[in-house]
């Protein structure tokens, strides 16, 4: 290790060919812009303890309210999850219109002759489990899309094996 009057020193393990030098200097500098950024960071941070945060925090009606901060990581994290859940869910419907069978739609009393594809949960679940083990949560957010219907709120193996399930769309 050198020690000159500019505070220098070596550090010969860096690299085998090349000898890194840092000085204290670049060292400070380093560390005040990364707490500088951070100090930054944490004035947009609603969970911060600092006692003057600069955020600005939207209220219920508003467009962003409940969402991330545009171009944030968690925002795009949100929107990968939902291209998976999305493909899933198609995959979901692909599969009940493969072992599936064709009905006619009963009861909307118009008459018309609406071809529907139905399986039974039972059959769904042995078929899907190679695929996914998230069929209930899969099936529910197709409903929600309103793909998919079946009686009741939940769907458990074994009790609910008899339930149709009806593929709409």
């Amino acid at each position: 290790m050198s020690r000159t009057g500019s505070f220098l020193f070596s550090i010969t393990h860096c690299s085998v060919f090349a000898l890194c030098i840092a000085s204290v200097k670049g060292l400070k500098e380093n560390w005040q812009k990364w707490s500088s950024e951070h100090q930054e960071y944490q004035k947009h941070n609603p969970f911060s303890h600092d006692t003057r945060p600069s955020v600005v925090v939207p209220q219920r009606g508003q467009d962003d309210y409940g969402r991330p901060l545009q171009g944030s990581m968690t925002e795009q994290r949100g929107k990968d999850a939902h291209t998976h859940i999305s493909r899933e869910v198609e995959e979901l419907c692909e599969v009940i219109r493969n072992i599936g069978e064709p009905r006619e739609k009963d009861g909307d009393g118009s008459g018309s002759d609406v071809k529907v594809t139905t399986v039974e949960f039972g059959k769904l679940f042995e078929h899907y489990v190679t695929i996914s083990n998230k069929l209930v949560g899969i099936l529910l957010r197709a409903r929600k899309q309103k793909l998919v219907d079946f009686e009741g709120e939940m769907l458990w193996q074994g009790q609910d094996d008899r339930v149709v399930i009806t593929l709409l769309q």
